[in-house]
């Protein structure tokens, strides 16, 4: 190829793709921003379809509480459903309230609960915002969502792309047919290691989900 025709990414943006350049860096300044100034705080996930009547709601409440009680704030995505019942007991318990917002279709008011809130347009920029500030994941169930978030993060771990951090699995009922799964599936045809699956952990109590960050984490 010829100097002349050769193309370099840079000169294939358009102006408008310059510009959206400046949104992701202003994006990731802006939550450095905001965000640098936390406490040590636990990314819980979940769906944004539970209601507050559900058990997993009021689970995620007592978890979120016991956080605080122990000295960690709280970062969730900030919308409805788990995420509100994270904010809230985090609220209500006096401690950190974080919400990593971002607008999608069938979602999403903010929750009331926040006393800090970041908006992204952007999912990779939130996603490296909820590991760069947790020093562990709570994953209550949820949908696809929630997966992409459970498997960043292990990625990262597992790559050694992050420091290790606890990745809690809450609910052996709902989680425990996933890890059988990558065991029979991904342990079994050599596309994973037995030992790799230890990164992640099983909790079926809240009390056990921050018996197990204080284990490992030092606030």
């Amino acid at each position: 190829m010829s100097g002349s025709s050769q193309q370099y990414v840079i000169d294939t943006l358009s102006a408008q793709e310059s510009w959206r350049l400046f949104r992701i860096m202003a994006e990731m300044v802006e939550g450095i921003d905001t965000l640098s100034a936390l406490p040590p705080c636990v990314s819980i996930f979940g769906s944004a379809r539970s209601r507050p009547e559900d058990a997993l709601y009021r689970q995620t409440e007592e978890i979120a509480r016991g956080l605080v009680e122990a000295g960690y704030g709280v970062i969730t995505g900030g919308g409805p459903g788990l995420m509100e019942a994270g904010n809230r007991g985090a609220t209500e318990a006096g401690g950190p309230s974080v919400g990593l917002h971002i607008q999608l279709p069938m979602e999403q008011a903010a929750n009331q609960y926040l006393q800090t809130r970041c908006n992204f347009n952007y999912f990779f920029v939130r996603k490296l915002m909820f590991v760069k500030y947790a020093v562990a994941y709570v994953v209550m169930p949820g949908g696809t969502g929630t997966l992409d978030e459970l498997f960043e993060a292990f990625v990262l771990v597992q790559t050694h792309r992050i420091k290790p951090f606890p990745i809690i699995l809450y609910s052996r009922d709902y989680w425990g047919g996933l890890l059988d799964w990558m065991k029979d599936r991904m342990v079994g045809q050599g596309f994973l290691r037995e030992e790799e699956l230890e990164l992640i952990t099983l909790c079926d109590e809240p009390a056990e989900v921050v018996q197990t960050i204080r284990k490992y984490t030092i606030v």
